[in-house]
């Protein structure tokens, strides 16, 4: 009968298997990690804030597309505070971990990943159900969104805890990984191989509906006379979204590799020298997100950037209206009259007229 250690630290895990922990990231270095760490972390928390506000404050993304989008910047969000947890619990302080905190460490980022991914999954059956009839939103209830946000949410609650709930090497200690010390190997291998598998099939669906999408907009803007912008709004979601899928698979799919290299022991790939390097890609992904959103939808960014302008706007019309009659001129920034359900920015940022400057003059 194999003997099990539930009561031992860390570094008895990582002897075991001569995993490296990198002792000698001490003084300046481990300054600068942490500095450059924490700036990105400070950046994913502020700006997927923003994006999850603006969906909620702006009536025009209250649909389902939108609300899944909040919700994989609220698994951003989340990676975030993984991100945190682990630099602080990394590198020489690994050894001195106890078997849960070091459970609680992985199966943050654990999480995180498979709420994206699972996220990623259901945008695209939300896609594929509005676009290939031709809509720009489908008909999903609110209730059936939120049902579908806590399932992702359970799923991936689950995913990053089953090798605490006994997929592990705790009593097998010739089975465990060398990246992961305490995860055995054939749970990496099935770890990296469902969630390649899952890229591979997301991506499928959304080469097949763009493709689709292609067709038939163009079949359409030869036989119609309708608004094009309104016609092109489902490609500029789906570009929206694809370049999100984009930068998600190229940011994971490095790190999943070396997982599955590391589950299949290749003892001879020199896993240990690019993992930190990989793991670093994956954070730039939860940064990369937010930049994506603003820069691909016009009016995601013209909603962000009335709420970072707001406070600022709201003191210099408080100054000016002290010195301009009770007639100020300042336009509304709720367009909704003039709004082609197309997503394309209408407003713009409330301003004070230049009247109102003239007649103080």
């Amino acid at each position: 009968m194999n003997e099990c250690y539930y009561d031992k630290r860390m570094d008895f895990f990582y002897n075991k298997t001569n995993t490296d922990t990198v002792d000698e990231w001490t003084g300046p270095k481990l300054i600068i990690v942490l500095c450059f760490g924490t700036f990105f972390c400070l950046f994913i928390f502020i700006s997927n804030s923003l994006v999850i506000a603006a969906v909620v404050k702006n009536k025009r993304f209250h649909f389902p597309f939108y609300y899944l989008l909040a919700n994989l910047a609220a698994a951003d969000f989340f990676a975030g505070i993984a991100y945190v947890f682990l630099m602080f619990n990394t590198g020489p302080v690994s050894k001195t971990l106890t078997v849960n905190r070091w459970f609680l460490r992985q199966g943050l980022l654990d999480t995180s990943l498979t709420a994206s991914l699972v996220n990623l999954l259901v945008i695209a059956v939300e896609r594929h159900m509005s676009i290939m009839r031709m809509k720009i939103h489908s008909n999903l209830t609110k209730k059936r969104v939120t049902f579908l946000i806590v399932s992702i949410w359970a799923i991936a609650i689950f995913m990053g805890a089953v090798p605490t709930l006994g997929w592990n090497c705790l009593c097998d200690i010739t089975a465990c990984s060398s990246l992961a010390p305490i995860y055995s190997r054939s749970y990496l291998v099935f770890w990296s191989v469902l969630n390649l598998v899952v890229f591979f099939i997301v991506v499928v669906v959304y080469i097949r509906i763009y493709m689709y999408v292609q067709r038939k907009t163009n079949v359409l803007s030869s036989h119609t006379s309708g608004s094009i912008s309104r016609r092109r709004t489902p490609v500029k979601l789906m570009k929206t979204v694809m370049t999100v899928l984009g930068a998600f698979v190229v940011c994971w799919t490095p790190g999943l590799v070396v997982l599955l290299l590391d589950g299949l022991n290749c003892t001879y790939c020199g896993i240990q020298n690019v993992k930190r390097w990989f793991l670093l890609l994956a954070l730039l992904n939860s940064v990369m997100n937010p930049i994506i959103y603003s820069y691909k939808d016009d009016e995601m960014w013209a909603t962000m950037k009335r709420m970072i302008c707001c406070s600022s706007e709201d003191k210099s019309q408080d100054r000016r209206s002290s010195r301009i009659p009770s007639t100020v001129l300042c336009r509304s920034t709720d367009t909704s009259g003039h709004y082609i359900e197309d997503g394309i920015i209408q407003g713009t940022i409330c301003g004070i007229g230049d009247l109102g400057d003239k007649g103080n003059s």
